[in-house]
């Protein structure tokens, strides 16, 4: 059996003996304890225990179980890995299966013998470390795709979370934002969490190349198909065989091509310039671009049939104006890394460059973060970046227009909350003495707020 301390086991009971009972009997854990929903919700913050024990009937109607099945319910929200057993009365086998179903690891009848049940959560501890060892295992083979993405606002990692569950599928993904959002490294992130990862990623930009080249950079060549065309030569579809295709800027794409890339999707078979043969490629389609296709189809811009091959996932990428907290966090990585590359040894955003960063609207997004950032270290004299480092101008925007009390409430303490951490480079002691506030109300704050 497990005897380490550092192992932490959440006991949440509101019955104090019972509490202290449990307590005795499983001292060779490190036990934490909660008398009601949102204790152990604030204990589960703040230590991530890997086990936990509760009963069902919790304050404030200890005869209910709803209280408990709310409490089950957010613990695997928060933490889908904790394993949690419940108690529950000698027989209540309707609400043992339902805790099962609804995840619990296991479950123990009142009253219960404290060796079994220390027998069952040491499993649940050994159970945790595999799936924890095995997680590393994983992350060793496979890097985390979009560990280069930084962000702290709640729209940007929900367009995290859609590149990672549409990974695995074989739809075609259509990018939607403003230029410099970061669409080539989504792009890239989602074929680094696909199936295709060890096979080619292959991106083209469709406004970069002339009319009367694009379609052989897309398509290949025969030898001889035009004057210089000394040697067959693959294009970016087959060259991309087995793999991801990212069509960049496919808004700019000529409307004769758009014509044969419909086809391709419909197909999948090319014909190279020149050539007669049909030649099969299995490939994923990630497209991107800044422009309203919609609007276009209207305009006769862009063909309807082929937009609705392009966009089985559209995601739209919001710019980094909209990413709440986002442009401090990302300011303090880009000076760590410039810094290092142009030896300047450790330097650092000071308050008032911060606040500057923080009231740019940031046009050209992530891309003119990253370069005013860069050229800033060139510049600086000394190893504190100030604002007229930075060089920029202006004051925050002025949000109206709130008519709910408490949505303005939470909207500017969440607000508070991620422009602190920003401005704390994530450091949530100093961020809490930014806010006035202490740790443990950042802590509650946080979670009440759906901050992680």
């Amino acid at each position: 059996m497990s005897t380490e301390k550092s192992r932490s086991l959440l006991i949440v009971e509101d019955d104090l003996a019972l509490q202290k009972q449990l307590r005795w009997s499983f001292d060779q854990f490190e036990t934490l304890t909660a008398a009601d929903r949102e204790s152990a919700l604030a204990q589960i913050h703040r230590h991530s225990p890997p086990v936990v024990t509760m009963d069902l009937g919790l304050p404030p109607d200890a005869d209910s179980v709803s209280e408990g099945f709310r409490l089950l319910e957010q613990i695997l929200a928060a933490a889908p890995g904790t394993k949690v057993i419940v108690l529950t009365g000698q027989n209540d086998r309707t609400n043992a299966l339902r805790a099962i179903a609804l995840g619990a690891y296991d479950f123990f009848a009142k009253p219960f013998e404290p060796e079994l049940l220390a027998l069952t959560i040491d499993r649940a501890f050994r159970l945790h470390d595999l799936q924890q060892e095995n997680h590393r295992l994983v992350a060793t083979q496979h890097p985390l795709a979009l560990a280069g993405l930084l962000t702290r606002d709640a729209g940007m990692q929900r367009v995290c979370r859609t590149i990672e569950k549409v990974a695995n599928s074989s739809a075609t993904v259509l990018l939607l934002g403003e230029s410099g959002t970061g669409k080539e490294l989504l792009a890239r992130g989602l074929h680094e969490s696909s199936p295709r990862r060890d096979e080619r990623f292959v991106a083209i930009n469709c406004a970069a190349i002339p009319e009367n080249l694009l379609e052989s950079e897309l398509f290949g060549y025969e030898k001889g198909a035009f004057t210089g065309a000394t040697k067959t030569t693959l294009g970016k579809i087959e060259t991309a065989n087995g793999g991801t295709l990212m069509l960049d800027e496919i808004g700019d794409l000529p409307m004769p091509l758009q014509a044969k890339l419909l086809r391709f999707l419909q197909e999948r078979v090319v014909e190279r310039l020149g050539g007669r043969q049909e030649i099969p490629v299995d490939v994923r389609i990630v497209c991107a671009t800044h422009q309203d296709l919609k609007a276009q189809i209207t305009n006769g811009g862009f063909r309807e049939d082929l937009y609705y091959r392009l966009a089985e996932i559209v995601v739209p990428i919001p710019p980094l104006r909209q990413r709440s907290g986002d442009a401090a966090l990302m300011a303090h990585a880009f000076v760590h890394r410039f810094s290092d590359e142009q030896k300047r040894g450790n330097m650092t955003l000071c308050e008032e460059a911060v606040r500057s960063i923080e009231a740019h609207q940031w046009p050209g997004n992530v891309r003119e973060l990253e370069n005013c950032i860069k050229r800033a270290v060139i510049m600086a004299d000394g190893s504190r970046i100030t604002r007229e480092d930075i060089g920029l101008d202006g004051t925050a925007p002025d949000e109206t227009g709130f008519i709910d009390l408490r949505k303005v409430r939470d909207e500017a303490e969440r607000q508070a909350i991620v422009t602190a951490l920003g401005r704390a480079n994530g450091n949530l002691l100093r961020t809490s003495e930014i806010l006035g506030i202490s740790r443990p109300t950042l802590y509650d704050l946080m979670h009440r707020l759906g901050l992680k």
